[in-house]
């Protein structure tokens, strides 16, 4: 026997294997020697399905319960923490909070405590709440030459609630319609204004044009809705002092007695130098507060009279049916929150392309189209609609149109005038849709700058494919707009309801510009490694 002839006893050594052999080692595929082979790797490790992305993370994550190894962490400032333990000591979250280096809370509360402590940030907030209170004190300045009893008397009385025109534009106004004040008109004429400029963006070259030329051409089309707005805030004005003087707008209530053409150019003037006032404002939050500032005036407007709407429930219907009423609005700003964050990502791909000796290109990205991508304008759009019948009756004095009119449009109640609400609002949405997103043009762009769709072809191909995903997407949308639009008319109907405050425009723009703002602030707070309203 020799030496080579010994072996070891069967069981006390084993073959050795190379770590990191293969894909499915779990050590890496590249490190020492050979990729191949019996002993190039050991056993395929559990989970491992070939390469792809495994099973667990493949299925959507259950939303609404609590995870009990989240773990919430706190920021906390090494100077303060130098100086709160100058010997040393035991630093734990406990200690920390008796040290009052960290709080024990909710997340919204800390980050709203995080917000007020950046002096930046702060200024901006207290400052757009200096512009909001402004605002609210326009819509108590009364306007010159208003009978202020008839008005009153007028708003205790139950026919001030069927009166479609004088609703849609006190909304907006926050309340300041019923008092006839200088901030009567509100932001109205700008949301006018602002919609024709983006409808007519389509029709004329020029503006058109305009859109593409990026900063300069935007601050030229907001210089033009400016102009939009005063002559449509003249010529709506000058509409409801002729109704109110009239009695056409409250029910044969005389507002303005005696108004003679002096009189009648001084409140013009004043409601026009109101709206106008209203939009440098909202410029104002804009450039320096937080969030766009028209859509924060709105926010505020339509927020001021919630206090009293549900006050007015709670007065006439009783406890329980108030009850049902909150129930049901917080289920409703559920939805609306799900509905207005909801998505459809495209997936986009960018090809690589040399520019000089750099690589460029390369990526992936995806294209965000929203379930509701028209927001609030086909309500709008939609009750403008529907008010024309109104209008021409008040006009051409017809006894057999104010008739049919009352009948059919005057309290929102009538089945056919609900039915045809919520067809125009669904047909008003694909027709805004197909307006603010044009399928060619984003294709045409793809395709200039070589991003193409996995599985689609670029160019005429991928607008196509485009189009029948926003068409699809459109109509769940359209019918959750369309639903939340007529739920005040449904809570009229069957239970007396007079004022809902959670159904039409009011809950979509409160719980939209509530998102929106909230983004705002949590980038702020996350610049400045704060945590932020989501954890």
């Amino acid at each position: 026997m020799k030496l080579h002839h010994l072996r070891p006893p069967p069981g006390s050594v084993t073959d050795p294997t190379r770590k990191g052999r293969g894909e499915a080692s779990g050590k890496g595929k590249t490190a020492g020697r050979g990729t191949k082979g019996s002993k190039a790797r050991g056993r395929i490790r559990m989970g491992f399905e070939g390469g792809q992305m495994p099973l667990q993370r493949r299925v959507p994550k259950l939303k609404g319960f609590t995870n009990p190894n989240k773990v919430h962490w706190s920021v906390v400032n090494v100077d303060r923490l130098a100086a709160a333990y100058p010997k040393g000591g035991r630093v734990d979250p406990d200690a920390l909070v008796e040290a009052g280096l960290a709080r024990k809370g909710t997340p919204v509360l800390s980050a709203f405590r995080n917000a007020l402590k950046i002096p930046e940030l702060r200024g901006k907030i207290l400052f757009t709440i200096a512009i909001i209170a402004i605002y609210r004190l326009g819509s108590h300045l009364p306007v010159p030459g208003v009978d202020f009893k008839g008005v009153h008397d007028f708003l205790k009385s139950a026919g001030s609630q069927n009166n479609s025109a004088f609703n849609l534009i006190n909304l907006f106004s926050g309340g300041a319609l019923t008092q006839f004040a200088i901030f009567a008109l509100g932001i109205m004429p700008y949301i006018t204004s602002s919609i024709i400029m983006q409808l007519l963006g389509v029709v004329i070259p020029r503006l058109e044009a305009l859109q593409k030329e990026g900063e300069n051409g935007r601050k030229k089309i907001q210089q033009y809705t400016r102009y939009v707005t005063v002559a449509l805030a003249l010529l709506q004005s000058a509409g409801i002092v002729t109704l109110a003087h009239r009695g056409g707008l409250l029910n044969g209530v005389d507002i303005f007695p005696g108004l003679t053409a002096p009189r009648f150019a001084l409140a013009v003037l004043t409601l026009t130098a109101g709206t106008a006032f209203i939009m440098w404002l909202g410029e104002l939050i804009t450039q320096r507060g937080v969030g766009n500032g028209m859509s924060i005036l709105i926010f505020s407007a339509i927020v001021a009279r919630l206090p009293n709407e549900g006050a007015s429930i709670l007065r006439q219907n009783g406890v329980f049916l108030f009850s049902v009423v909150l129930a049901l609005g917080l289920f409703i700003i559920v939805a609306v929150i799900f509905v207005e964050q909801a998505q459809r990502r495209i997936p986009v791909q960018y090809a690589k392309r040399m520019v000089g000796r750099r690589m460029y290109g390369g990526s992936s990205t995806y294209i965000p189209l929203k379930v509701n991508q028209a927001g609030v304008i086909p309500i709008i759009f939609a009750s403008s609609l529907l008010y024309l019948p109104t209008l021409l009756a008040s006009i051409i004095n017809k006894p057999w149109f104010t008739s049919f009119t009352e009948r059919f449009a005057r309290s929102g109640t009538h089945p056919i005038y609900i039915l045809s609400y919520f067809v125009l609002i669904i047909a008003f949405a694909y027709f805004y849709n197909s307006i603010a997103f044009n399928p060619v043009d984003t294709a045409d762009n793809m395709k200039k700058y070589g991003g193409f769709i996995p599985g689609i072809r670029p160019g005429r191909p991928t607008a196509e494919y485009l189009n029948h995903i926003l068409t699809r997407i459109t109509l769940p949308g359209a019918l959750f707009l369309a639903a939340i639009a007529i739920l005040p008319f449904i809570a009229l109907a069957a239970g007396n309801v007079q004022q809902f405050p959670f159904g039409g425009t009011a809950i979509l723009i409160t719980v939209g510009v509530g998102l929106e703002t909230m983004k705002q602030i949590e980038s702020q707070l996350l610049m400045r490694n704060y945590e932020g309203f989501l954890r």
